[in-house]
């Protein structure tokens, strides 16, 4: 067989017949790959029928007929490295006894094939199955039930040595200051389309759901217990499936049955059961409370989670997940978005998220319920691995220029007389109980408790005391310049000039000065918001130059038509 690397196949729109369906196509050399690797295996093949196609990533999945029965042939369209990370997740699962299908070794006992650039697998073709209902909580709580399951069951997973790592697990800072900053672009875009009746509504919102989202990431960073968590270790916590929903989570012999494993990453496993909250109460167009809680008591009764797990599930709906994932179309077709859909799509998020903050005021209640987690011993192999920065070797020292370091761990919440954790403790991660309790503790602060805070000098005190006692036991004539006999407070802060007077001096040189996170994030900010300025305004004259020219054909013809009919000719 002649060697080929698997492309997307998107860009045949235009060449395949017509009518065809992309979804349900796959070039020749692809499907000719696909019975290639199928002679690898020890079966004999009767039929091969195209089941779904992903033509802008460049992967397959068929169902064949064989001796042994039903089986799926599949091509995974990200990388090798990426995909034997899934592959290896799957036998691991498949092993522990997860109920997900399991891969079929080839002839030379190997579980994946590897052919045009792309690595294809063969597994069991799982039947019955069918999707749960989700019409009712029934439905919904077998299917957090079985994701839980599945959570517990990849615990401790260590993918090959050849296998790329994905992982999530140390991740939700950036991801969240990254949704930040696009939220920013929907108001720049907003601002430049004015012609939209739409936009000043945008306006009107995307304030709100920014401070939300600052918020959380506050939250995150300095109340919940994130970071202890992630200290863990990521064989700690398992995978993800970062897809699943109803149509990869189906009943089947036994319970349900989790495919589709293509995406499995590492990170803290409760993010798959917020994507399926919040995207089940958008659909509904209300947060109800009495779904939430089947969900989530489906879901611990499969895979037990602990307070701090808990909060952090909190933490991460209260988000505004369902905001950004709705709008961010607006980022790549501006005019079409603004002017078809996204006024519906405001009224609806706008409905549901009346409804979303007194469903976790109430959730906070149920804090009780779970038992506090254990986090202060890590385990060894879960320690986190940094990159040692660049060495020099002066007089024969070892020299860092930076030493990295764990971010300061926030204290623990308010405990009860009884050890037990204050039954408000979590609305403390909730947007709305922050500036309350700020407000609070400023009005019972006296301005004579805030400057007795104010750090005082003891040795200049006790030098200017003795300073002034021989001065006026010696009859001496006061000093020349009394302004230059300072107070403590005035030595305190000149001490403090001094110091930042030093800081200046030895800062590194532009080339080699390490960036604050703040700056970077500012920077980076910048660039974004003028690449997307940059891109509103080419769509801006293009949109323009292309009705001018439209405009000079249409007149072009009209004077084309007129010539015709006064000479007679109009066939």
């Amino acid at each position: 067989m002649v060697q080929f690397h698997i492309e997307p196949w998107e860009h045949l729109i235009d060449t395949v017949p017509p009518g065809t369906i992309l979804e349900q196509y796959v070039p020749p050399e692809v499907e000719e790959a696909a019975r290639h690797v199928m002679t690898k295996y020890d079966m004999q093949v009767s039929s091969m029928v195209l089941i779904t196609s992903k033509p802008d990533k460049g992967g397959a999945i068929w169902r064949i007929e064989t001796n042994h029965g039903p089986r799926s042939l599949k091509v995974l369209h990200r990388t090798p490295a990426r995909s034997l990370f899934s592959i290896g997740a799957q036998q691991y699962l498949v092993e522990q006894g997860a109920r997900v299908p399991a891969l079929i070794q080839t002839i030379e006992n190997d579980i994946y094939v590897e052919t045009g650039g792309k690595l294809w697998i063969v597994t069991d073709w799982v039947e019955p199955m069918q999707p749960v209902s989700k019409v009712d909580l029934e439905g919904a709580a077998l299917l957090c039930y079985g994701l839980g399951e599945f959570h517990k069951f990849s615990k401790g997973y260590i993918p090959p040595s050849s296998a790329g790592k994905s992982s999530r697990l140390y991740t939700w800072p950036s991801y969240y200051e990254k949704i930040i900053a696009k939220i920013g672009w929907f108001r720049d875009i907003a601002a430049v389309y004015t012609e939209f009746p739409v936009s000043q509504k945008l306006l009107e919102v995307v304030d709100s759901f920014e401070t939300q989202a600052k918020e959380t990431l506050d939250r995150l960073l300095n109340v919940s217990k994130y970071f202890k968590m992630v200290a863990m270790g990521e064989p700690y916590w398992g995978l993800v499936h970062q897809d699943y929903g109803w149509s990869n989570g189906q009943m089947g012999p036994g319970g349900i049955w989790v495919i589709d494993l293509d995406g499995v990453a590492y990170d803290l496993p409760f993010r798959d059961l917020r994507k399926l909250i919040t995207s089940t109460m958008d659909d509904m167009g209300y947060w109800d409370t009495t779904w939430i809680r089947g969900m989530i008591g489906a879901y611990h009764e499969a895979n037990p989670m602990d307070r701090e797990t808990f909060e952090l599930l909190c933490l991460d709906m209260a988000f505004p997940n369902e905001f950004y994932k709705h709008v961010k179309e607006i980022v790549f077709d501006p005019t079409t978005f603004m002017s078809m859909e996204l006024e519906g799509i405001l009224q609806r998020v706008l409905a549901t998220e009346s409804t979303k903050w007194q469903a976790l005021n109430e959730l906070a209640g149920d804090i009780e319920n779970y038992e506090p987690g254990d986090y202060s011993q890590v385990p060894e192999s879960s320690m986190w691995q940094f990159t040692m920065p660049s060495i020099e070797y002066p007089n024969g020292e070892l020299v860092f220029d930076k030493l990295p370091s764990l971010p300061e761990q926030p204290s623990d919440p308010a405990l009860q007389p009884d050890g037990e954790l204050a039954p408000d403790a979590i609305s403390t991660l909730l947007p709305d109980a922050v500036g309350q309790f700020v407000n609070a503790v400023s009005s019972l602060l006296p301005a004579e408790v805030i400057d007795a805070a104010v750090p005082q000098d003891a040795p200049a005190q006790q030098l200017h005391a003795e300073e002034t006692a021989v001065a006026a036991s010696a009859n001496e004539v006061p000093p020349l310049f009394p302004t230059l006999i300072r107070t403590p407070g005035a030595i305190y802060a000149s001490r403090r000039r001094t110091i930042r007077r030093k800081r200046r001096r030895t800062r590194r040189h532009r080339s080699r000065r390490v960036l604050t996170r703040r700056r970077l994030a500012i920077r980076r900010k910048r660039r974004q918001k003028s690449y997307i300025l940059r891109r509103i305004k080419k769509t801006k004259l293009s949109r323009t130059f292309a009705g001018r020219k439209k405009r000079i054909s249409r007149s072009a013809a009209i004077r084309k038509s007129r010539k015709k009919s006064r000479s007679g000719k109009t066939g």
